[in-house]
């Protein structure tokens, strides 16, 4: 696999962060002058906002409704590289690797917390590998350099557990582990967790993230993800009374309702900094299940629905992930705790898809 000219492989990597790293630099350097000149300085009495990016995806859609709800749309100023029509608070367009824009819209609108969302997503950044690492990498580098120059006080970046792989133990896979990810989102993925430890432990920046499991929820369609199978099956369910599944029908993967994945980003988030102990990625679990498992469930509403399996190029990523996770640092640092097992969740989804 090549990117950026330099075939990826765990050797090469160290050299390709420090070239991505050193040309975030070149572009944020030059935006020094302009964050530290008497311009660009915000007015003490200024209110300040939090700025979502990526808030058209599958989370940021939802999370930016639940930050309204707690702070009000005047607290929260939503971007993506399109306009959505649909928000209520303050919108931007922004593509995330254009600093530029991100540090006019800081200054516009006086930021001080971001939730940092944007990125290719497991099975498209497979198709699309070098646009994968660039936006996954270099957008999040881009933040970090702001929060190093306290241009940002706080910021949420998400991980995944792909960043686990196959020489991963599956079962209760804990916060600490053999990691060795196999794709280029796990990749950039852990080279991300990497990267938010040594700015955290190097410049003191306070940045919190999650290992998010597959997410399900109603209002969004599939980003792209391996274990969007769970997402779109409610849907064929709901219109066909059948479904096609990518994966196979024993695949057991964690997976978490967006509910519980916003309540658990946001409280992250809120709780002191001395309650956040880990400053790569918090591990995160909800429950597990397969395929099979789910369309059972489903049949309990619609008992006409059927399945079929038709496994293809996700399958191989889905078999180098965890099937359950240890949370267990999470729940005792700042008391994380789900709410939704498979039955409750199916049974919420059916509710909310007509």
């Amino acid at each position: 696999m090549i990117i950026n000219n330099y075939k990826l492989c765990f050797k090469c990597i160290p050299k390709l962060l420090k070239i991505e790293i050193n040309r975030v630099k070149k572009v944020c350097q030059p935006l020094n002058f302009l964050l530290l000149s008497p311009n660009f300085r915000k007015t003490e009495d200024m209110d300040t906002k939090t700025l979502v990016i990526g808030a058209g995806g599958q989370i940021g859609k939802e999370l930016v409704q639940e930050l309204c709800k707690i702070y009000g749309n005047d607290k929260i100023v939503a971007s993506d590289i399109r306009k959505d029509e649909g928000v209520k608070c303050d919108f931007e367009t922004l593509d995330v690797l254009d600093t530029k824009r991100l540090v006019e819209i800081i200054k516009k609108h006086n930021v001080k917390e971001v939730y940092h969302l944007a990125a290719l997503l497991s099975a498209t950044a497979e198709q699309f590998p070098e646009k994968g690492w660039k936006l996954n990498m270099e957008g999040l580098l881009s933040v970090l350099e702001l929060m190093k120059d306290k241009v940002i006080d706080k910021m949420f970046w998400p991980s995944s557990i792909a960043v686990f792989g196959p020489n991963t133990p599956k079962q209760n896979t804990p916060q600490y582990t053999i990691m060795e990810p196999s794709t280029v989102y796990g990749i950039s993925k852990q080279a991300g967790e990497r990267w938010c430890e040594y700015y955290n432990k190097r410049y003191g920046v306070d940045v919190r993230s999650i290992r998010y499991p597959g997410l399900i929820g109603w209002q969004s369609a599939p980003g792209g993800g391996t274990t969007d199978y769970a997402v779109h099956i409610f849907h064929e369910a709901r219109k066909q009374k059948k479904y096609e599944c990518f994966l196979s029908e024993d695949t057991t993967l964690p997976m978490m309702y967006m509910s519980d994945a916003l309540r658990a980003t946001i409280g992250l988030m809120q709780v002191p900094s001395d309650k956040v102990k880990i400053r790569s990625s918090y591990n995160l679990a909800g429950m597990s299940f397969s395929p099979k498992d789910i369309a059972a469930e489903i049949k309990k509403h619609i008992p006409e629905f059927t399945i079929t399996y038709k496994p293809d190029y996700r399958q191989p990523i889905a078999d180098s992930w965890p099937q359950s996770i240890d949370d267990s640092f999470a729940r005792e640092h700042w008391g994380w705790k789900h709410q939704y097992d498979l039955a409750a969740m199916t049974k919420d989804m059916l509710d909310h898809i007509k």
